[in-house]
């Protein structure tokens, strides 16, 4: 009985020091997300400022499919993709498989013309070329993911997306992923009506601080109490492992891999059958796609002596 009380209370410490530990994490990262988005407002002025310099106009919705066939023709998928135009939806796309077909729904009311392409690579060119390299492998199924000890697709995954919707930009402010990772990390703290008004700090639009909030509190039964949906921390977390490692991980291989961490890279390319995977055209030029992770950090002020402190 001693023996089994003394287990106890060592699981106990465990647990209290493991939680203490995210909680630390998840403070460090959400100061980060504030001082990301504090850069950007110092240089624009406002959100809504920032999102007409960074992202341009509007599209129509014959401009947005012409951008969409243009950039299939580029990553030669023309015919693979179903493309849904939709102005009901909570994120500004998303890819999924709809009647065994890969679907592409995209949000007009968020489609500005210099943030488009950037949001096919994360769609297209990042989770549906990721998810091809997938089937090819050994690993690509829930039996061969637990046979090969595989560790959780994300952050790596929505981490590797996100720094695909920035790329090229000029300048590639991580605002989105920052804003997601704070607004999760005070819904937990806040009802619905403390966090709206405290997003009101960075976004001064009540309906796209209305949406930030709705996707923080989704499947939250009472909006009234402190609770979130905090899948959305994976974005921001995933983009600063990834720039932390940078200069360790094969960008081709992890695409080619599938869907895999970063983490697990290394332990899997001897297994890996690449004779049919395919690599998006903005990861060939491996030099130039290296000079754009460092304009992230540029631009984000991130310094690798602070990723090596926070992860």
């Amino acid at each position: 009985p001693g023996c089994k009380s003394q287990q106890k209370q060592h699981s106990k410490l465990y647990f209290t020091s493991d939680c203490l530990l995210l909680l630390i994490f998840e403070c460090l990262l959400s100061s980060q997300a504030v001082r990301i988005m504090e850069l950007a407002l110092h240089k624009y002025g406002s959100y809504e400022k920032f999102e007409q310099a960074t992202g341009g106009n509007l599209l129509t919705k014959s401009r947005i499919w012409y951008h969409v066939k243009k950039y299939m023709e580029k990553e030669g998928c023309m015919g693979e993709i179903v493309v849904n135009l939709t102005d009901d939806l909570l994120s500004r796309a998303s890819m999924t498989v709809v009647n065994s077909r890969p679907t592409l729904t995209i949000n007009i009311s968020t489609a500005r013309e210099q943030w488009l392409e950037g949001m096919l690579r994360h769609e297209i060119g990042t989770h549906y070329f990721r998810g091809i390299n997938n089937s090819h492998q050994p690993w690509s199924s829930g039996g061969g993911r637990k046979k090969h000890g595989l560790r959780p697709i994300n952050p790596t995954e929505e981490g590797l997306a996100s720094i695909h919707s920035v790329l090229f930009r000029k300048g590639p402010t991580l605002w989105r992923a920052a804003l997601l990772y704070y607004t999760v990390y005070q819904a937990s703290r806040m009802s619905f009506s403390q966090l709206f008004h405290n997003l009101g700090r960075f976004i001064h639009d009540p309906n796209t601080r209305w949406d930030y909030c709705v996707r923080a509190k989704r499947g939250q039964t009472d909006t009234a109490l402190p609770g979130c949906f905090s899948k959305d921390q994976v974005y921001l977390d995933g983009i600063l492992k990834i720039l932390r490692h940078r200069d360790k991980i094969d960008f081709q291989l992890l695409m080619a891999l599938g869907k895999v961490s970063y983490e697990d890279v290394e332990r899997l390319k001897s297994l890996a059958l690449l004779a049919h995977v395919r690599i998006p055209h903005f990861l060939q030029d491996q030099a130039r796609y290296t000079e754009q992770l460092h304009k992230i950090m540029e631009v984000n002020q991130l310094t690798d002596e602070e990723l090596c402190t926070l992860i």
